[in-house]
Order: C-alpha cells, then structure tokens, then sequence
C-alpha cells in the first residue's frame, strides 16, 4: 500500500513603508528618526506564528546596530493562511539616509521553524519644501 502526502508550506510576505519623522529628528545634533510600519501576510497554506526578530540598521557610515527580539512589539502574532498582522516601530540614524534589513524567526502550529527574510529597505530624509 502506497501513502502520498502533500507538504504543507508556511509562508509569510513582508512589506515595510518606512517615513522621516522630522518633528522628533534633530539634525543639527546628528539625530535623525524613522518609522516604519510593517505587515506580515501569511501567504502560505498553514498558520505561523513570528516569535521573534532581528533587524540589522545600517547609517551612511556604514555604522551597524543589530537588534534581536521575541515577537513583535510585544506580540507573538499566530497568523492564520490569508491573515495578516500589522504593527509600527521606530528607529534613529546618526546620518540622513540609512538601511535596515533582517528577519522573522518563525514556527508553524505543528512546530516546524521557518526564517522570513525582510529585504533591504531605505530610510530616507525627505527636505520639507517651505
């Protein structure tokens, strides 16, 4: 007798929209703050859960600070198959324009651990036009 079984797949897209905050920046000081929102999309035929993270933020100088993390500002998101979650963070350059990249420790409900990598995306002073 002969079994066949159809792997399921977890898989979660990430899109980021990052945005200058000019009213909490200080360039003057070298202090330039960024958000960005974030929605995670599963886009796989399973629910995952992201029980952690890890952001690699670069500057114009090439300076790298590293963050790592459970969840995702506080949550441990269970995404079901066409969920998704949305959440927004921050963080500060010592220059005007920057990187960030990183990703997604995940797990599916049945606990096999996957990675979602988060491509690069640029943080950029936009200049006010007055």
């Amino acid at each position: 007798m002969a079994y066949s079984c159809a792997m399921s797949q977890a898989r979660l897209k990430v899109t980021v929209v990052p945005q200058y905050l000019e009213d909490q920046s200080q360039p003057a000081m070298g202090v330039y703050a960024f958000s960005y929102a974030v929605t995670v999309t599963n886009i796989g035929d399973v629910a995952a859960q992201v029980i952690g993270r890890h952001w690699v933020i670069t500057d114009n100088t090439n300076r790298v600070e590293e963050v790592r993390g459970l969840g995702l500002v506080g949550h441990q998101p269970l995404i079901q198959p066409g969920g998704e979650f949305n959440y927004s963070s921050w963080t500060q350059l010592a220059t005007p324009q920057g990187t960030m990249h990183g990703e997604f420790f995940c797990v599916t409900e049945d606990m096999q651990f996957f990675e979602t990598v988060i491509e690069p995306f640029a943080l950029v002073r936009t200049q006010s036009l007055h």
